[in-house]
């Protein structure tokens, strides 16, 4: 009988992917929730690693936004608002 492989509370995070990449992960682990077959470890394991892909792409999106509410703004001149690049 194999060994239960434990899951914990604090995973690690996980690795910086572009937000392309990170959909597509997503997607992967969705198909394999929804496919049923899994046993319950596993499919915690992939609901959780599910959850850090989400909040990191979440992450990335919303830094994404407020750069494109920046790059859009105006002063009250009508002069675009600027900044240093990073």
């Amino acid at each position: 009988m194999a060994k239960a492989r434990e899951i914990t509370a604090d995973p690690a995070p996980a690795k910086e992917e572009s937000f392309e990449a990170s959909a597509e992960r997503l997607g992967d682990i969705v198909k394999r929730l929804e496919g049923g077959d899994l046993p319950l470890e596993e499919s915690l394991r992939l609901f959780e690693e599910g959850i850090q892909v989400a909040r990191s792409a979440q992450a990335r999106l919303e830094a994404a936004e407020r750069r494109v509410d920046e790059l859009l703004g105006v002063d009250d001149q009508g002069r675009p608002l600027t900044r240093p690049f990073e």
